[in-house]
């Protein structure tokens, strides 16, 4: 709010002249120890992360919010787990210091929420969050499991089981690469009617272009 013949703003109040809510940073901290490793206090692994999804009764391997969740506190600086600023941080932004807290915006992580460029970015961070050490492929079998769980809803149910069924089926492909991964989403969104696909003007990944053969195949086998 600016001060009437200042021409400066105040500090740390809002356009209705109220202060920002505040978190206890120090219960925000303590919840963030309890998770942490013992061998580095200052990263929680999926240990930690499992450990804070029975206290919300949320299913670490199969519940999408978890991943939203992760996606929102700002986990990116290294896949499978979160850092203790991250968190702190992604507290604060969430406003979020209790296991109370955490469990009454569980509603809204439903990816039913994100709008169309935020799902896309959400979708990036799903490959990214299940990579392993130093790979930056994800081997097919947990991308067929990821796509099931992420994109169940977000496109044609069953552009998603035929692809599923495709990746499943392919001995020339054991691990996806990011790229092939967002590929998949926005070729999605830009064809929906496979009849217009046109491979010989496409700039699609060559998964693509091998996906549709297929549909192709399996469409003439009828």
């Amino acid at each position: 709010m600016w001060n009437s013949g200042s021409g400066k703003r105040s500090k740390g109040r809002n356009s209705s002249g109220h202060r920002p809510p505040t978190i206890d940073e120090s219960a925000a901290a303590k919840m963030f120890q309890e998770i942490a490793e013992e061998s580095d206090p200052s990263v929680a692994g999926m240990e930690g992360i499992c450990n804070l999804c029975e206290k919300l009764d949320l299913n670490a391997e199969e519940d999408i919010r978890v991943l939203v969740l992760l996606w929102k506190l700002g986990s990116k600086e290294k896949p499978a787990q979160i850092s203790k600023q991250e968190w702190m941080s992604g507290c604060n932004k969430l406003q979020v210091d209790s296991i109370d807290k955490f469990q009454s915006i569980l509603p809204s992580l439903d990816i039913g929420f994100l709008d169309r460029t935020e799902f896309k970015e959400f979708y990036k961070f799903c490959f990214k969050f299940n990579l392993e050490g130093t790979h930056r492929t994800l081997d097919k079998d947990m991308i067929v499991a990821l796509m099931r769980m992420v994109l169940t809803g977000r496109i044609a149910a069953d552009r998603l089981d035929t692809f599923c069924t495709f990746l499943e089926n392919q001995k020339s492909y054991t691990r996806i690469t990011l790229d092939q991964w967002a590929s998949f989403l926005d070729f999605c969104y830009e064809c929906e009617d496979l009849s217009t696909y046109d491979e010989s003007t496409s700039a699609w990944p060559v998964l693509i272009d091998e996906y549709v053969d297929y549909m192709e195949e399996q469409q003439n086998k009828k």
